[in-house]
Parts: structure tokens; sequence; C-alpha cells
């Protein structure tokens, strides 16, 4: 029993870290790149959030509750990463980021539910049973390779903001930036709009 627990959360942490399914390391990158260590328990927030909403739609979804084109799910999720990267871009070294919290937490949550229903597809595939114990094994190893993943984006603001001595708003425009230029042939690419 405990062999298929780890299992599951395995399949969960090697979806998010498949170098193939790297739009969700894209988001994540995008969410944490404004913050340093000492933000720590809000970022930790951040991605709690986008655990819970993309775990909801995970459910809807495997479940058949909700059903959406999958053409367009994979065109939405690029979306919300350029969403978020341009949010960045603008927010970049503002004092005031922190008092819009609520609303960050809100679409943080919103774009976890987006993104969960890319999962829901391969949920189904995983686990043709359809078991409610895969699914949140599935989620609790997302939320370990989103952890992670964030550890990484911090770790890596430490060394560039403090060794090659970025400042932390070029550091959020450079690392926005390229997720834009990133993101942006995705969109163009996608299924959706061929």
């Amino acid at each position: 029993m405990l062999d298929n627990f780890w299992f599951n959360v395995k399949i969960g942490i090697d979806h998010i870290l498949d170098i193939n399914g790297y739009d969700h390391v894209l988001f994540l990158m995008v969410l944490a790149v404004p913050y340093v260590f000492k933000d720590w328990k809000r970022v930790l927030l951040l991605v709690t959030l986008f655990t819970i909403g993309h775990t909801i739609s995970l459910f809807l979804g495997a479940y058949d509750i909700v059903s959406v084109n999958s053409k367009l799910v994979e065109f939405l999720i690029p979306i919300t990463i350029l969403i978020a990267a341009i949010y960045n871009v603008f927010t970049a070294g503002k004092k005031d980021r922190g008092n819009k919290i609520g609303l960050l937490f809100f679409v943080t949550l919103f774009f976890g539910l987006i993104h969960g229903l890319g999962f829901a597809r391969e949920a189904k595939m995983l686990d043709d049973e359809g078991s409610v114990a895969f699914l949140i094994e599935f989620a609790i190893g997302i939320e370990i390779a989103q952890i992670i993943v964030v550890f990484m984006i911090l770790f890596l603001g430490f060394l560039f903001q403090t060794i090659f001595r970025f400042s932390r708003r070029d550091w959020v425009m450079v690392l926005s930036a390229i997720v834009i230029g990133l993101v942006i042939p995705m969109i163009i690419g996608s299924d959706l709009l061929k």
C-alpha cells in the first residue's frame, strides 16, 4: 500500500519535472521570481493555492463533472503564463505589489483551475479506476515538485542578486522576459489557432 502511495506521488513529481511539460515550470517561475527567501510563507501559500486550484479541476475533469475542450485548455495554459509574466514586468520594483496580494491569491487559484484541466486527461489515462486516493497522491507529488522548482527559482534569484549584483527589479524583468519569449511560440503554435 505504501509502495503504491509513493509510486503515485512519484508520478505527480515526474509530471512537473518532465522536460516536455515545461509550461508548468514556466508558470512557477513567473509566480516565484518576484520573491526572495524571506517571503517563503507567501510563496508557499501561492504555490499551495495553485495546487488547490488544479487539484479541484483535476477531480472535476477526471470524474467528468466538468468537460472542457482540450485544445482550449492547451491554449489557455500559456495565456495564464503570459499574463503572469507581463504582470511581473509592469510591477517589477514597485513597492505596492504586496498590497494587492488578495487579488494575486485569487488569480493564482483561478490559473490553477485552468492548469488542472490539462492534468485531468492524463490522470484518467494513468488511473482508469478513477480512485480518489490516486488523485490525492498525484496532487501531493505535484506539490512536492512545485516546491522544488520554487526553491530553485528563489536560490537562483539569491545567486543573481548577491553574486552577480542584479537588482531585484532587473532579475524579475529578465526572467519574466525570458518566459514571455518562450511562451509566445506556445500560444502561436496552439492547435486552437490552427
